[in-house]
Order: structure tokens, then sequence, then C-alpha cells
């Protein structure tokens, strides 16, 4: 198996673009082959490359695509439990157990995902309240180390591999195969209410009330308001239908964008115009409805290619999370600082997070908020804007999320990761990626 050299490889994000040399097995046996240590070089093994930033290359070393290992391994109808081989895509494992009335405990925003993927970012979901992050609900993978020898775990004696490679970025070893929990459904429909709310404050109250009677919770927020209205949006929170069929999503993506939009394009004044119009088209909708998951969980999936929208600099996602005593303060701060300085887009995402912990040392997701934004590269500008969001998100005793970032500096991501130490003594010196070459202690 041969490493294939890829002079065009893009993070999703489009900033970052490095040579990568990429191998693609497409069979379980291949792998040892491919993760033996060579000459000192690094491995990463990469999914679908949703990453934002640089956390999915390996500039300085080789990358092992996953994505050809996709394989149904056996699913127990009772239990719920699914086994498949780490390059199956979140949106396959859908289209599989929808049907037979199950799906994933927590999915992301996107279902261009693959099961490695899931476990190594510790993705979560508008469900983080009441479920947690997608890790808590793997109950088994194998691990291939760099000598070959593959670790199923957590084994009973707890070696600590386990926590590790949960939301370990792929530094521990490469994940072969893994086992999940479903969780069982009735329907592919959620039962949906958006509420259009004028300010903050009225999010915090909203959000804290729906934490007993919705599954799921989330907020589209206008990142151009100001004043009073700062903060303002549309917060929508569903529960599962109890009835309405098992339909699966389309594959078919009936949007796309052929080419990077001119640079010009996406601008203070026309993210302003759009998020005053997304607003108010929202604000009259609003209401009890019937969404299907795939219109709930993943509206961007059904356009192709969406990142070119940002033009041909690529964009900057900065997604943060506070803790309780610190959120009401920290993101009217974040939000006062990001409207003042005439960037932002139309995606801006607000939601809160539950207590519920993840087995990952280096889990993102933590009680309180969470805030995420698109931001247009516009260079040292946009960079600025994020020093001076750094030191807010410090200050509250917040974090980072390593899968959307592209320049977090070393000294924050070590104070936003209490556990780092403790991960260090678990990775594998010959796993390594761009993003753990800049922030590894």
């Amino acid at each position: 198996m041969n490493f294939v050299q890829r002079d065009d490889a893009l993070t999703w994000g489009r900033v970052i673009r490095r040579p990568q040399r990429v191998a693609s097995p497409r069979f379980k046996d291949e792998l040892p082959q491919l993760v033996v240590a060579q000459a000192q070089e690094t491995v990463l093994p990469i999914g679908l490359q949703r990453s934002y930033g640089d956390s999915a290359l390996n500039s300085e070393g080789r990358l092992i695509s996953m994505t050809g290992l996709d394989r149904f391994i056996a699913l127990d109808a009772e239990s719920g439990i699914l086994r498949a081989e780490a390059g199956v895509a979140l949106g396959e494992i859908m289209r599989r157990v929808v049907p037979r009335g199950f799906f994933l405990p927590v999915t992301p925003g996107t279902r261009f995902v693959t099961l490695g993927g899931a476990i190594a970012n510790d993705v979560h979901g508008k469900n983080h309240h009441r479920a947690g992050t997608f890790g808590r609900h793997v109950t088994a993978f194998s691990l291939l180390r760099h000598d070959g020898k593959a670790i199923v775990t957590p084994t009973e004696n707890g070696n600590g591999l386990f926590e590790a490679t949960i939301g370990g970025l792929g530094l521990s070893g490469l994940i072969e195969w893994a086992e999940i929990r479903l969780l069982p459904v009735k329907s592919s429909f959620l039962d949906v209410d958006l509420i259009a709310y004028g300010g903050l404050s009225e999010f915090w109250d909203i959000a804290e009330a729906s934490i007993n009677t919705h599954e799921h919770t989330v907020a589209w927020i206008d990142c151009t308001a100001r004043g009073r209205s700062a903060g303002r949006g549309i917060f929508s929170r569903g529960n599962w239908s109890a009835d309405g069929g098992l339909t699966v999503h389309s594959g078919r993506q009936r949007l796309g964008v052929p080419a990077a939009a001119p640079n010009r394009l996406l601008n203070w004044l026309t993210v302003k115009l759009f998020n005053e119009a997304y607003y108010a088209a929202q604000k009259r909708k609003a209401g009890a409805l019937r969404q299907h998951y795939s219109q709930f969980f993943h509206p961007l999936d059904g356009v192709a290619n969406w990142n070119r929208l940002y033009g041909a600099g690529g964009f900057w996602q900065y997604q943060c999370v506070v803790p309780p005593g610190a959120m009401k303060d920290a993101i009217a701060a974040l939000l006062a600082k990001i409207a003042s300085s005439g960037q932002g887009s139309f995606l801006a995402v607000l939601k809160t997070c539950g207590a519920l912990p993840s087995p990952g040392m280096l889990s993102f997701p933590m009680e309180g908020a969470t805030l995420a934004l698109d931001f247009p590269n516009r260079g040292a500008e946009t960079l600025k804007l994020f020093s001076t969001l750094d030191a807010i998100v410090r200050e509250a005793g917040g974090r980072l999320y390593a899968a959307k970032d592209g320049r977090i500096p070393k000294e924050m991501w070590a104070a936003g990761y209490p556990e780092l130490g403790r991960f260090l003594t678990h990775t594998d010196p010959y796993f390594s990626s761009d993003f753990w070459r800049r922030v590894a202690p």
C-alpha cells in the first residue's frame, strides 16, 4: 500500500492548504503495515475531513484515509448495540438503522462524519443536556498502535486508552472498528417549537425552561444585533415524534456551490441584511411544526460545498464553551466584540450544555454555553479579533474546540484542558498532526 501525494489538500474551512501523503486502504489487514513506524515518520488516521482547521492534516508525516473501511459488522436488535468499521459515515449508519427503529444517540450538525471521527472528536449535538457527548455511548473499539498490535478497549484493568482515544484527535492510535449503543425511536420526525426571541436575557430564560421538557435545543442568533437586541434569534427545541413513519434521509444534495463566491459578496452589510431578513422570516414561521431528522439536525447537508460561500480566502470558525458561572457575561461580551468588529456571518449558533461528563480526557463540551460562529478569512484583521475573543473565553474559564480550530495559542489550549498532562502519557509517539505540533506541550 503506497502513500499518494496530494498537493491540493484543503481543510473544510479552506484557509489551510498543505501537501499531504495519503494512503487509502480498503481492508483491515492492510492497516498494520501502514501504522508501523517507518523512518521516524508519524501517521494520522482521517475520515471525511470535515474538521475546519488543521487537526486532520499531517504535513510532516502521512495520512491514512479510513473511508474505505466502511463495513457494518453486527447489530443487536435487542440491545441496540452496533459494531462497524471506523470509516463508515454517520449518514450511512442512519440509512441502515432508522428503518429498524434506531437512531444515533448523538449527532453533530453534519452527517458527513465517520464513526472513527465522531469518537476522535467526541462530537456533541443539540441534546447534550440529556445525552452528553458521543463518547458516552461508545461501548468498545479496537485501537491499532504503532507496533502493529491492536488493543480492544475498555479493558477490565482500565489502561486509560479508552478515555484518551475519545476526543483524542487520533493521537492515541488508529480505531479499526467501534461499538456504539443506538437510541430507539418510533419515528424519523421530531415535534419542534420555533421561538423568536429579542435578546440574550430571553434566550437564557427559554433555554432554562426547555431543559426538562425538550430533548434537543439550539438557537440561531443574529451576530450583527447590538444593544438590547444583542443575541436575538430563533430558538429551536424538539422531541422525537411518536408517529410519522421511519423514512430515511435523501442522499441527494439539491443545491450546491460550484465555485468559491466572490470575496466581496460576504461583507458586513450583506451579512447584516441577511440576518435581519432571516430573523424576520423565521419569526413569521414561529410556532409548532414537525420536521424530519435531516431538516432538524443537518440542514446544511442539503447544500453541496456550502463552505465555498465564504470566497477563495476561506473562513474560520470560532467555537468556544464557557462554564455556567461566567456564561451570561462572557457570551454578552463575545457578541459585543463581534458586532463592533464588523465581522461575522449568517451562521451563528448558541446553545447550553449539560453537566453529564464525557469519558474523554480532551473532550470539548462542558456544562455551560457554547457559541459557534463563522468568519470570512480577512487575514490579520480576523486573527486580531480572535485574540480578543480568546482573552474573554480564557478569563471565563472556557476553552476552544480543536475540530474547529486552526490557530489557537499553545498556552490557551493547555489552560482549557486540565487533563492534558494525563493525556500525554497515553499518546502514541508515532501519531501526530499539524494541530498537535502547534499545541503540544
